[in-house]
């Protein structure tokens, strides 16, 4: 397979015309825009509720851990849709390898369990 120069020129031209399109969108609405500035427009606001305190405060590692530990319990669920899809043409193996994967998320949710990494105090 050769390849020259020219062949490049198409995703060039798209980088250009991509870059160029965002360049100019943001230099035309900050010229375009209004410029109307006032104390109320510059407040912090959230769900319409005014802001009270500081908003740097420390979450708990448990809030981080349990979220970890759903994503990855979730990503190993969509795991199992491809392998329903194609259940019939997979046959025995196809079984025991879910079988397999199966018992190591077991193995990983009694783990995670034992730890109790899942109760929230």
């Amino acid at each position: 397979m050769s390849t020259d120069q020219t062949s490049y020129f198409p995703i060039l031209m798209q980088f250009l015309l991509a870059t160029g399109f965002v360049v100019m969108t943001i230099i035309g609405s900050s010229f375009l825009g209004p410029r109307r500035k006032s104390v109320n427009k510059d407040k912090n606001f959230e769900c319409g509720i005014e802001s009270v305190g500081n908003a740097r405060i420390p979450f708990s590692v448990k809030y981080f851990l349990v979220a970890i530990l759903f994503v990855l319990f979730d990503v190993e669920v969509i795991f199992m849709y491809p392998w329903a899809v194609n259940f019939k043409e997979m046959g025995w193996a196809g079984l025991a390898k879910m079988a397999i994967f199966m018992f190591l998320l077991v193995v990983g949710f009694y783990y995670v369990m034992k730890k109790k990494g899942l109760e929230w105090e």
